[in-house]
């Protein structure tokens, strides 16, 4: 795992100050607040997307050429704190308001995901998708599914009981049920592998738009923050209560251009267990943390909304960009530009 080509000022400085120095320059810090305080869509922003994943992966698997001691280093979370500001103001505009109601947290969470009108990429994978299309989808989605279920998992330690128990026992699946070969990560691998991808660990963040980093960003953001755990636990219970049929689709899709079982094992995977986990999500998961804090209803219909929105936001891009003729990757819309 390399430092990621630079996308403008911040993500140039930060990652130099990462790779040769054991202290953020002035000149860096001054940048991060320019960057934090600018008010253009910060969803659509790939300097700011970059520079937080890059901080973020700090505290995943980090990178080959930068130092450990940076993980926790006070000056590097104060510019990330400015970053995540910004971001999370993108996420509350893009998401709207939440209203809860006196309904049982699991119906609140289905009538959420009723009420969503987000293009459905599934449905153009399976019918329409070309396999280039599919090589740029999966480089995308390559940015979260290479650490699947990471993200989420920081929040297990915030959590207790029955909460906690429910959690552990959906990621435990999405770890393979202690198999290594099993892991969702490792079967996205394989099929990136299948596609002709290089499946290595961040590999092709390069390519990746900003719309990849700011889904993961936004993952990272509520498992990393105690305060936003109820967040964390319902955008994991929208992913598992919203992918069962779409992984259905999106293995017809690869079937459709003759791919076999071997290859759509990843979202086969996905339509079994994705079934099992959406009442423990939503009931067990959810419905446990929300009668143990009724106050953090909110913040589990919003991180709900999130993911919805999150996936809206990558379709949108995705669909749009091939409408338009174009490549939705960020480097062939540099190299073009």
């Amino acid at each position: 795992m390399r430092l990621p080509e630079p996308r403008g000022p911040l993500s140039d400085a930060l990652a130099h100050d990462l790779a040769t120095g054991s202290a953020l320059s002035a000149s860096t810090l001054g940048i991060g607040e320019r960057v934090a305080a600018a008010d253009d869509d910060a969803m659509a922003d790939d300097d700011l997307q970059l520079s937080l994943a890059i901080a973020y992966e700090l505290h995943y698997r980090g990178f080959d050429d930068v130092s450990e001691d940076w993980e926790w280093d006070p000056a590097l979370l104060q510019l990330r704190a400015g970053l995540e500001r910004r971001h999370l103001a993108a996420v509350h505009d893009l998401v709207g308001p939440i209203s809860v109601t006196g309904e049982p947290i699991d119906r609140q969470l289905t009538a959420l995901i009723d009420a969503d009108d987000s293009p459905s990429l599934s449905s153009y994978m399976a019918k329409k998708g070309s396999l280039d299309q599919w090589r740029e989808y999966l480089t995308l989605r390559s940015v979260y599914h290479l650490k699947e279920a990471d993200p989420h998992t920081f929040a297990i330690p915030r959590l207790s009981g029955r909460t906690k128990a429910a959690m552990v026992e959906i990621q435990a699946d999405e770890y393979g049920g202690g198999s290594a070969a099993r892991m969702h990560s490792e079967l996205f691998a394989g099929l990136m592998r299948d596609l002709d991808l290089d499946a290595g660990y961040g590999a092709l963040w390069d390519d990746a738009p900003a719309a990849a980093f700011a889904s993961v960003n936004t993952m990272s953001f509520f498992g990393l923050h105690r305060r936003w755990r109820g967040a964390a636990l319902g955008h994991l219970a929208a992913v598992e209560m919203t992918s069962s049929e779409p992984s259905r689709r999106y293995s017809a899709g690869l079937r459709r251009l003759g791919y076999d079982e071997r290859t759509t094992v990843f979202y086969d995977e996905h339509v079994e267990a994705d079934a099992v986990h959406e009442q423990i999500a939503s009931v067990d998961m959810c419905g446990s943390l929300v009668a143990a804090e009724p106050d953090l209803a909110a913040d589990v219909l919003f991180g709900a909304a999130t993911s919805l929105a999150m996936d809206g936001l990558a379709a949108r891009h995705l669909l749009g960009a091939w409408e338009a003729g174009r490549s939705a990757l960020y480097r062939d819309r540099a190299l073009a530009a």
